[in-house]
C-alpha cells in the first residue's frame, strides 16, 4: 500500500511552526503534495526541505510569497522524472507538478482561484482544460493519473455548507463547476465521493466566524483518478481534526 496525502498549506514556512514536520513524522505517508507554498525552496529552511526520511522537489511562483507547490516523497521511493505542465502562465505562477513514479503519475496541482467578479475566471478555465489535455495524454500513453490538490471549485451542492447563497461566489461559480463536469466526463472520478456519498464533509473553512468549529465549510481538496485505475484505490479520507492551515489534509491509500 502507498498513502499519498494532499494539503494547502496556505504557507509552508507557517506550516512548519504550526505542527507540519511533527505531523508527517506522526503519519508517515509515501507522498505529500502541498499546494500555496508561498515560499522560493532556497528561502526555506534545511529541515523543512528535508525532514527526517524524505525529500523533496519544489515549484514556486515566480513572484515571492505567491501560490507555489511542493511534493515530498519518502526517501526509497523516489520519482522517475518530475516535470511542469509547460505552459507558462500557469507554470510561472507554480501551480503544477507532473512527478511520475512507477506504477502512477502524480499532478500536484494547485488550481487558480476566480476571484470575485470573475476577475480570473477566464484564466480559471484556461487551466482546467489545459489540465484535462494533460491527463488525456498521460492516460492515452496508458499511464495511471493520481490528481491531487487544491481544485478551488466545490463540484456540487454537496460538496459545500451553504449552496444557495454561494452560487454567484467564486468555487462555486456555474462555470468552474462545468469545468468539473467535463473533468468527469471524460473518465475521472473523484476518490472521496468514491466512497463516501453523505454531506457535511469539508476541506476548507474560512478563519471568520468560528466557520471550522461550525463546521461551514467548502469540500475543494480532491484525488482524482482515471477510471481505470480506481480499482487501486483502497481508501480516500478527509483529515478535518488535523489543523495548520484553513485547509486540512486529504489522503488517498493506493494498493
Amino acid at each position: 500500500m502507498r498513502t499519498l496525502v494532499s494539503w494547502n498549506v496556505n504557507g509552508v514556512r507557517a506550516a512548519g511552526r504550526n505542527g507540519f514536520l511533527q505531523w508527517l513524522d506522526g503519519t508517515g505517508p509515501d507522498v505529500v503534495c502541498l499546494q500555496e507554498v508561498k515560499a522560493q525552496a532556497e528561502d526555506v529552511e534545511q529541515v523543512l526541505r528535508e525532514p527526517a526520511g524524505y525529500a523533496s522537489v519544489w515549484q514556486s511562483a515566480q513572484k515571492k510569497g505567491y501560490s507555489g507547490t511542493a511534493t515530498y516523497y519518502r526517501t526509497g521511493y523516489e520519482p522517475i522524472d518530475v516535470r511542469l505542465l509547460g505552459i507558462s502562465e500557469f507554470d510561472d505562477e507554480g501551480r503544477v507538478q507532473v512527478v511520475e513514479f512507477k506504477d502512477f503519475t502524480v499532478i500536484n496541482a494547485y488550481y487558480p482561484n476566480a476571484q470575485a467578479e470573475r476577475a480570473r475566471l477566464a484564466y480559471k478555465v484556461r487551466f482546467c482544460d489545459a489540465m484535462l489535455s494533460l491527463c488525456n495524454a498521460l492516460r492515452a500513453k496508458g499511464t495511471n493519473v493520481v490528481i491531487c490538490g487544491d481544485y478551488n471549485i466545490a463540484h456540487k451542492e454537496i460538496d459545500l455548507a451553504r449552496p444557495k447563497t454561494n452560487r454567484d461566489s467564486p468555487g462555486f461559480y456555474p462555470e468552474e463547476c462545468a469545468c468539473m463536469d467535463a473533468f468527469v466526463s471524460a473518465g475521472y472520478l473523484d476518490t472521496f465521493r468514491h466512497f463516501t456519498p453523505d454531506p457535511h464533509h469539508y476541506t476548507w473553512w474560512s478563519y471568520r466566524s468560528g466557520a471550522r468549529e461550525k463546521n461551514i465549510g467548502w469540500r475543494i481538496d480532491y484525488h482524482c483518478v482515471n477510471a481505470e485505475f480506481i480499482d487501486r484505490i483502497a481508501s480516500a479520507a478527509i483529515h478535518c481534526d488535523v489543523r495548520g492551515s484553513d485547509h486540512c489534509p486529504v489522503s488517498i491509500t493506493v494498493k
